[in-house]
């Protein structure tokens, strides 16, 4: 499987800026790299060292071959590995095109996993131009197998498996980065999780020992205070009230404290008489909640948008549960008969619970005082461990408001109860922030700079191995005019040099030996000085492109030619 190591925000995630700067990127990449396959293709054509065989083909086929290498350079990161086989055989074509085939070698066997895989890649990529350069020189007689292999053996030494030798390597570091950045993350969430049951297990100690002094002492008070109410009621009818009333608080103190044990024990259930049930948190549960204040004399509004909570893990509704009665309960206490609205928001992401109360008629009594503010701290501290925020504060005309934020499908509660700003990504984000991070291309100078001095590296030696063999490859040399022989082709006749001439033609008209049948006779001048007023002339007579006859013979000098004087040669 191909590796790609891990980026931030993919493609079609990223900003309009950011995929503009991308789409600019790509354009200038793919002309850069036609220019260049271009300007080496008319190099190609003119016949330049280090072309190969490819100004040997037809122009149609030279534009397509760029053309085509130009398009599919952007393709690297996609289908790496085809990229690099379509362009280790252009390679072999055109052989300066090593340095392109170079940069995609190193992209595309740093992304490919697997050591016998990326051996196999590799190696293939290196085979494919030399067998390319040899059955190229072969097919168009530009020279033979051997100086096919050698030219192949360069470009895929060179162009190949050098930058993919660099690119495995840097793939095995970043691969070693990524997997130590995992090991991190997870001995992190192990110290977490640890911390976590840590957490729980004091939290269900403490509230094993509440509830094992307070509950007991509070159970002996309300079973004395019930004995006190049924002995007052038939020795002091005036004081039964007294005692029921010592009655009730201590049975609402018993509530309370069952509700205070629910909160220390474990997150996944509640304890008392207000456990989790499946009604909690639900349209109609918090409907209740309402209705109960209402005849307790305060105006509530309900406000719903979205589906019903029913659906929702038991943990959120049971905060939304405690963040409505916790707020109507200050509400009875510190501002009473105040108008309230309750909003509750249910979207795909999360639930909004608004609870905003008015200015109270009257102000509260001094002996209520102005609360301690410990009940909006345990409900900050349940919506901070599943993730949320609960805001709260004066409303500027007198009123109260309590707005908490529940994720709707919150995280484990291992990771819920790590709090964000020591999270590694945000201390990263925090970090490179204050660092003063380079913007834009400046952070990506150093790769740069190391990508341009390789790609500098790896044409000096393709050049310099190019120039090596194009040297040592065998040239034909010139004949001489003596080693002409009868079964010659006309091309090699003209390979030493020998063309038609129309003065010597002139000085041979009616002086010549009889000509074969059949053919076509071209007379050279050979430079040679006149003697005794004769000069000697040389014929070469052929039938079609083949040599047949070769005649010497003199001819009557009218003058000799002037130094000043160049004979035309003719060409037929």
């Amino acid at each position: 499987m191909p590796f790609t190591p891990p980026t931030p925000r993919p493609y079609e995630a990223a900003p309009p800026r950011r995929r503009k700067r991308r789409r600019l990127a790509v354009l200038l990449e793919v002309g850069t790299a036609f220019f260049y396959l271009a300007g080496l293709g008319a190099l190609g054509a003119l016949g330049a060292d280090g072309t190969g065989f490819f100004g040997l083909l037809p122009f149609e086929g030279k534009l397509a071959l760029c053309a085509g290498s130009a398009v599919l350079l952007p393709f690297r990161r996609r289908v790496p590995v085809t990229c690099l086989l379509i362009l280790a055989a252009v390679a072999g074509t055109l052989p300066i095109c090593g340095m392109l085939s170079a940069l995609v070698a190193f992209d595309a066997i740093r992304r490919v996993d697997g050591p016998r895989r990326r051996t196999v890649v590799l190696f293939t990529a290196t085979v494919i131009p030399v067998l390319t350069a040899v059955v190229g020189t072969v097919c168009t007689g530009y020279g033979s197998w051997r100086y096919g292999f050698a030219l192949g053996l360069v470009v895929g030494g060179v162009g190949i498996l050098v930058p993919g030798l660099v690119g495995s390597s840097r793939g095995q570091q970043d691969r070693l980065v990524v997997a130590l950045r995992e090991r991190a993350a997870a001995a992190e969430e192990a110290r977490r999780l640890i911390d976590s049951a840590s957490r729980v297990e004091e939290r269900s100690r403490i509230a094993a020992e509440m509830h094992d002094l307070v509950g007991h002492r509070l159970s002996l008070i309300s079973l004395h205070s019930g004995g006190l109410e049924m002995a007052l009621a038939t020795k002091a009818p005036e004081l039964k009230d007294e005692a029921a009333q010592v009655r009730a608080a201590t049975r609402d103190a018993m509530n309370e404290l069952r509700a205070v044990l629910g909160v220390l024990g474990p997150l996944g259930r509640d304890t008392g008489t207000g456990a989790l049930t499946d009604a909690t948190g639900t349209h109609a549960d918090l409907d209740a909640l309402a209705e109960e204040s209402r005849a307790a004399g305060i105006a509530v509004t309900v406000r719903r948008q979205g589906p019903d909570l029913d659906g929702l893990e038991p943990r959120v509704r049971r905060a939304v549960h405690r963040v409505v009665r916790e707020s109507l309960t200050n509400v009875h206490r510190y501002a009473t008969g105040a108008s309230v609205e309750l909003t509750v928001e249910h979207t795909d992401d999360h639930v909004r619970v608004t609870v905003r109360n008015g200015a109270p008629p009257a102000p509260p009594e001094a002996t209520t005082g102005l609360g301690t503010g410990r009940g909006l701290t345990g409900l900050r501290e349940r919506v901070g461990l599943l993730g949320g925020e609960l805001r709260t504060g004066p409303t500027g005309v007198g009123g109260f408001l309590v707005e908490a934020t529940v994720p709707a499908h919150p995280a484990s509660p291992a990771a819920s109860a790590a709090h964000p700003e020591t999270s590694p990504a945000s201390r990263t984000a925090e970090d490179d922030h204050r660092s003063g991070a380079l913007p834009g291309i400046l952070r990506h100078l150093p790769g740069l700079a190391t990508g341009v001095l390789g790609l500098v590296g790896v044409g000096t030696m393709l050049a310099f191995g190019l120039t090596l063999v194009q040297s040592s490859r065998p040239v034909q040399e010139s004949l001489s005019p003596d080693s002409i022989r009868v079964g010659m082709s006309r091309e090699d006749v003209r390979s030493a040099y020998l063309y038609d001439n129309d003065l010597a033609r002139a000085a041979a008209s009616g002086h010549e030996p009889r000509r074969p049948s059949g053919t076509d006779c071209i007379f050279p001048y050979t430079g040679a000085e006149a003697l005794g007023g004769r000069l000697e002339l040389t014929r070469y007579c052929f039938r079609g492109d083949v040599l047949t006859d070769i005649d010497r013979f003199w001819v009557p000098s009218v003058r000799e030619p002037r130094a000043s004087e160049s004979p035309t040669p003719r060409t037929r």
